[in-house]
């Protein structure tokens, strides 16, 4: 059997000469030279093997959209399936550490990667406060900042990810 790579190359180089074969034909048609001369029944079938090849690349051409939206839909359902994954770890983990909302708040802030001043201002609170949060989080979740905080959550999801597979 052909390898889907150069099945889908032939199929390309079988289009690209057909197309050319019909560009060819035109032309000497409208400048009325002629380049090769074929007779009536060899221009049938070269005719007839170009609009077979054309087809094809079009069937072809259909069909490798369809796999692709296919695929892209298994990869957003992939990335819904993931994200209510990584929701509900990290929710699981702030009850586990025993997290008030504001700190839930400041935690899935820093999570988003906002920095200390933009959840100052997003919660309209002082820098301070959002510090002090952050470092309940931190000492509640026994970790020292926000990337080993990150970093327990998405090594929890992909435990469990791989638990899931199994």
């Amino acid at each position: 059997m052909i390898e889907r790579g150069i099945f889908i190359w032939l199929v390309v180089f079988v289009q690209t000469f057909c197309a050319l074969f019909f560009l060819i034909d035109l032309s000497s048609s409208f400048t009325g030279v002629t380049l090769i001369y074929v007779d009536w029944q060899a221009r049938e079938v070269l005719e007839i093997g170009a609009s077979v090849g054309l087809l094809l690349g079009a069937f072809l051409g259909i069909r490798a959209v369809l796999k692709a939206r296919e695929h892209s839909e298994r990869a957003a359902l992939a990335i819904r399936t993931a994200s209510g994954a990584f929701n509900e770890v990290v929710e699981e983990h702030f009850a586990n550490w025993g997290l008030t909302p504001a700190e839930k708040e400041v935690a899935w802030l820093s999570i988003k990667g906002f920095s200390t001043a933009e959840i100052a201002k997003i919660r309209k609170t002082s820098d301070g406060t959002v510090k002090a949060q952050g470092n309940g989080i931190y000492r509640k979740a026994d970790v020292t900042g926000r990337t080993q905080l990150l970093s327990v959550l998405v090594e929890d999801l992909l435990i469990n990810a791989d638990q899931e597979l199994v």
